[in-house]
Parts: C-alpha cells; sequence; structure tokens
C-alpha cells in the first residue's frame, strides 16, 4: 500500500500524552468496534462471562450517572510519527470518499474526529478501553483507536498488512457513515423489542453493512489514488476472515454457536467487504433487506 505522500487528516487528537487514568462512568453507550468481539470471547472463556455482557457496547445501553470532566483539549500527533500519519492518510482518504458519495447524494458529509489513546480515555458514550479494540462512539462522532490493535493484529489474530489496518479504521467509519444516514438511531430504537438472539442477529447486520462500507471506500480509494498494491485487497479479506465470529469461537473451544454472533462469519464479513469493493455502491450494501448475508 503505497500511503505515504497523501494528504493527511487534521481531525486526529492526540491524547496518547494523557496516561491511562480512568474515572468517571462505564462504558454503558452503544459503541462499536472491531475487536470487542476478541474480547468478549475472551472474557467468556476465562471468566464465564456471557459475550452480550462484554458487548453491551452494541445493545444501546444508557451511560450511568457521574460522568467524569471532559478531557483538556488534545494537540496533534508528532511530525514524525509514523504510524500517526498512516492513520491520518487512511482517515484522510476516507473524508474524500465519503464526501463525494454523500455530495454527489445531494447531503454534507460530516467528518469525523479519530481519536488516538493509550489504555483508557473518557468518550461520549463512557469510558473507553482499549481491550474493546478500535470503536465508534454515535455520542460524540469520534472513532476511538489505541494503535496497539494493530500488533494485536499481526501477532495474536494473525491479520497482518498495511491495508488491513486500513480496513479496520474504514469499518469504524462505516460505522459513522451508518450515524449520519439515521441508521444507528432506527437500530437502537429497535433493539428494546428484541430478545438476545435477535439482538445478536440485527447487530451482525450492523456489522456487515459497516464491512461493506469499508469496501465502498476501498474501491473509490483505489480508483482516486491507485495505491494499492498486489495483495493489499487480500490482506483485508484476510482480517475480515480472522476475525469472523465462527472462526474466534472455533479457535477458542472448538465449538461454533451461530445464535451469538454479533458481527458475522468469516465467510460473512469477507463476502460483503468483497461486495462494497467490486460494486462501490451504497445502495448494494443493504443487509438490512437482504435474505441471506
Amino acid at each position: 500500500m503505497r500511503w505515504e505522500g497523501n494528504r493527511e487528516s487534521d481531525n486526529i487528537e492526540d491524547r496518547r500524552n494523557e496516561g491511562t487514568g480512568g474515572g468517571g462512568f462505564g462504558f454503558g453507550g452503544r459503541t462499536i468496534g472491531v475487536g470487542a468481539v476478541v474480547i468478549a470471547l475472551l472474557g467468556w472463556a476465562v471468566f464465564d462471562i456471557n459475550p452480550l455482557t462484554t458487548l453491551g457496547l452494541l445493545s444501546g445501553g444508557t451511560p450511568t450517572a457521574q460522568q467524569q470532566r471532559p478531557p483538556a483539549p488534545a494537540g496533534q500527533p508528532p511530525a514524525n510519527d509514523k504510524g500517526a500519519a498512516f492513520v491520518s492518510t487512511v482517515l484522510a482518504s476516507t473524508e474524500d470518499v465519503w464526501g463525494q458519495i454523500f455530495q454527489q447524494a445531494g447531503a454534507q458529509y460530516v467528518r469525523p474526529k479519530l481519536v488516538l489513546y493509550r489504555g483508557v480515555t473518557s468518550t461520549g458514550c463512557g469510558t473507553g478501553q482499549a481491550a474493546m479494540g478500535p470503536f465508534y462512539c454515535p455520542a460524540d462522532s469520534k472513532v476511538y483507536l489505541d494503535m496497539d490493535f494493530f500488533d494485536t493484529m499481526s501477532r495474536q489474530l494473525g491479520a497482518p498488512g498495511m491495508f488491513a489496518r486500513a480496513y479496520v479504521i474504514a469499518h469504524e467509519v462505516g460505522h459513522h457513515v451508518q450515524n449520519l444516514q439515521g441508521i444507528s438511531g432506527k437500530v437502537d430504537a429497535l433493539r428494546g423489542r428484541l430478545d438476545e438472539r435477535q439482538q445478536n442477529a440485527l447487530s451482525v447486520r450492523v456489522e456487515l453493512q459497516a464491512d461493506c462500507y469499508a469496501g465502498i471506500w476501498a474501491n473509490h480509494s483505489q480508483q482516486a489514488q491507485h495505491w494499492l498494491d498486489q495483495g493489499d485487497i487480500e490482506s483485508a479479506l484476510n482480517a475480515a476472515s480472522q476475525i469472523g465470529d465462527d472462526t474466534l469461537q472455533r479457535e477458542r473451544s472448538g465449538v461454533v454457536r451461530p445464535d451469538s454472533f454479533t458481527h458475522g462469519s468469516s465467510a460473512q464479513r469477507v463476502r460483503w467487504f468483497t461486495q462494497g469493493y467490486k460494486t462501490g455502491s451504497v445502495q448494494a450494501c443493504d443487509t438490512f433487506k437482504a435474505q441471506q448475508l
């Protein structure tokens, strides 16, 4: 992936020097993270915690009382920080792609902030933790990323590669697009009327659409920048496969339980990213109307 030398976004908040102190209220607001299912299954394996409990960030809960004071204004990443420059470049590309798509549809794309942090940080949805993986908070329209997750992808999840990392960022931006489209609000309103199995199934459709939106970004960014090398798309597809619910469950216990899926199977995640990449069409990413995922 030939990303260096391209435009970098200024919508980056660098909180990595704020320390890892916590405080505030529990993570009760709805946030969605591509790595959250990893932690949910880990809690299930070690502590016998229901994965849906850990994935409360998907369930539209309400933050408990006692919010901590807002963090001080964050600065920009250092000029010589190559990792932050990569994140900023990918974010800029998502801004360009979605800005054009929204403009063509007669709407305005509101660019999200991307927050870099270490360990713990306060968000509009509560206290965010690196253990949740990258996530999007609709309450403040920000993507949160502890870049140590990229090492986890490479070493523990078997998903190396720069474009695999770009896919993660584009997936979370996809949740921001859903928020702007009003999809997030409609899903939240529906959750309270569903049982656990139905909530899981709904979450799968939310996540697969974000995968498809990541594919749309890959399609349009390649057309505009021609920055992908042979094997880049394969690395993104491999990442999507490695974080499929069935793959994670099989590695954990050897037993796959489809009713407990919250992000989709490996095949489904690969299929919907590919759908977005091949078509470049928002209409082609309507997972909510799809009879088969």
